[in-house]
């Protein structure tokens, strides 16, 4: 019999209004949860919650102070649940344990860095001409809405939350159908750590319907979506015709650049971790590996070697030693599965190793890896020439799952424009030991975030965000986010005594004085 999960609507589980949404464990393809979908109505009244919440004060105008303490408190909370987080979350994506007992704990450095942030924060006064003392106070916007993916359902829903709730908003999050779990368990502990009600509700249900839902009601001041390009572009239609604020973090096709002088087996390392972390899913995945042609072919053999051993460590994701685990679902699998085969049967790619589903038996722990929608960590090269797999889907789709394309170079400025040969501009890594290499091709790689010897770092003080409109628009982490949950207001006093003013405010007045104006 399979558990049952209301919405947190205001404060408190309730059921929703449309169909229940079969939750399905990836690595064995069985229906273990049920959760409830919110209706129009339900909608309706997590908005009117969220906005009357707001327009009490009760959150939005409390002191910064007693803001940060909260946003102390539920780092607190986090830390005592993650247990049952960390277990919940690999269960829902499939992701191993062995990632989840990585990730999830690192979450709490995002509540506690903006904590401190409140806690610092300055006010600007402005000069002026006068006796005018000009102030700036940054505001929260009112009701704001998070749309979150599958692939880090916690991750996520925690680096837009931070900043949402520390500016002082009202937030609702619809979490992907795929993985609503941890973030209706989620929004327990900060209710239980002090965030008031109305002020966070979670409300699974589909994009189609719920999000739409969401997205368009009047009284959202702001839209937050992490997802597919497509979809971003959909929603971000939708927002600008109610003049919302809008943050999307979309699509990627992560080059990794491997220079001649780097060192082999740490590279090796990161195209490894970058390329295969999750599966390959994730936005800033290493999807693109371009290598100088003078150590391509060890590169290659070396990369080869370690991954033909990842296979061999894979098992039900419950299992510490396992190392990778299923795609989240089966049509994921098929997307995988075409993108790959149709990059063979057009014979523009070839493949190194990889390549398949898997449908065995697992050597680490007798799993039967057909149960679920597991697919072999991949490694494709051009099959005639570089010029061949670059015209390929597999070059210019997000294939979000474990596969990677290897190409060769020449000279720097061909590894640059191979680099930047796509529509995505997320992330980026560049591996050299030269450092004036280093600062010349970083700064000439399109994309909002370059790593240099290291990819897929994240921290709640480091801005992420594309620097191509394919994968989106401004930037989550840093004091950024914080601010582009707030709007300026500024207050303008006159401290000038009553007979100063009327010397030089008098506008009307008879008497022909020189008054000013702004």
């Amino acid at each position: 019999m399979s558990d049952e999960y209301y919405l947190w609507l205001a404060g408190k589980e309730q059921p929703g209004g449309s169909p229940l949404i079969p939750i399905e464990d990836p690595a064995t393809g069985e229906i273990f949860a049920e959760c409830h979908a919110a209706s129009e109505k339900d909608v309706d009244d997590a908005v009117s919650a969220a906005h009357l919440a707001y327009k009490s004060g009760i959150w939005s105008r409390a002191s910064h102070h007693h803001r940060a303490d909260v946003l102390d408190n539920c780092a607190i909370l986090l830390t005592e649940a993650l247990p049952e987080l960390i277990a919940l979350e690999s269960k829902q994506t499939g992701r191993v344990i062995k990632e989840m007992k990585a990730q999830i704990p690192s979450l709490v450095k995002w509540f506690k860095y903006y904590a401190s942030l409140l806690r610092v924060e300055e006010r600007a006064v402005l000069p002026t001409t006068g006796k005018l003392h000009n102030f700036v106070d940054r505001v929260p916007l009112g009701v704001v809405v998070q749309i979150t993916p599958f692939n880090h359902p916690l991750l996520i829903a925690v680096k837009k939350l931070a900043p949402a709730l520390a500016a002082g908003n009202s937030v609702i999050i619809k979490p992907s159908e795929l993985t609503p779990l941890t973030t209706l368990l989620l929004a327990k502990i900060l209710h239980k750590a002090g965030i008031p009600i109305g002020v966070l509700s979670v409300l699974p249900g589909y994009g189609a319907t719920t999000g739409k839902l969401l997205v368009s009601h009047p009284l959202v001041q702001k839209v937050d979506v992490t997802g597919g390009t497509t979809a971003g572009r959909a929603i971000g239609s939708i927002v600008g015709g109610n003049l919302a604020k809008y943050t999307a973090e979309l699509g990627g096709k992560a080059p990794l650049v491997v220079f001649k002088n780097a060192d082999i087996d740490v590279a090796v390392n990161g195209v490894t971790f970058g390329s295969f972390i999750a599966s390959g899913q994730t936005c800033i995945a290493s999807t693109r590996i371009i290598v100088d042609n003078a150590i391509l072919k060890e590169l290659i053999q070396k990369l080869k070697t370690k991954i033909e051993t990842i296979p061999d460590r894979m098992g039900v994701p419950s299992n510490p030693d396992s190392m990778m685990g299923p795609l989240i679902s089966h049509r994921q699998l098929e997307g995988v599965e075409k993108l790959v085969d149709d990059s063979l049967s057009d014979g523009t790619a070839r493949v190194i190793t990889g390549g398949k589903r898997m449908t065995y038996t697992s050597a680490l722990d007798g799993f039967n890896f057909s149960k679920g929608y597991f697919y072999e960590p991949t490694i494709l090269a051009s099959a005639n020439g570089t010029d061949s797999i670059l015209k390929s889907s597999i070059w210019r789709q997000e294939a979000f799952g474990p596969v990677i394309v290897v190409i060769g170079f020449d000279t720097e400025a061909q590894a640059i424009a191979l680099a930047n040969d796509t529509e995505f501009g997320l992330g980026a890594s560049i591996w050299t030991q030269d450092l004036s290499q280093a600062f010349r091709v970083s700064g000439e790689i399109e994309a909002g975030i370059v790593w240099v010897n290291t990819h897929h770092r994240n921290d709640p003080s480091s801005p992420w965000g594309g620097a191509k409109t394919a994968s989106g628009v401004g930037s989550e982490n840093g004091v950024e986010a914080l601010h582009a949950y707030t709007r300026m207001k500024s207050t303008i006093i006159n401290y000038a005594t009553p007979d100063e003013s009327l010397a030089t405010d008098d506008w009307f007045g008879l008497a022909p004085i020189h008054v000013r104006y702004g």
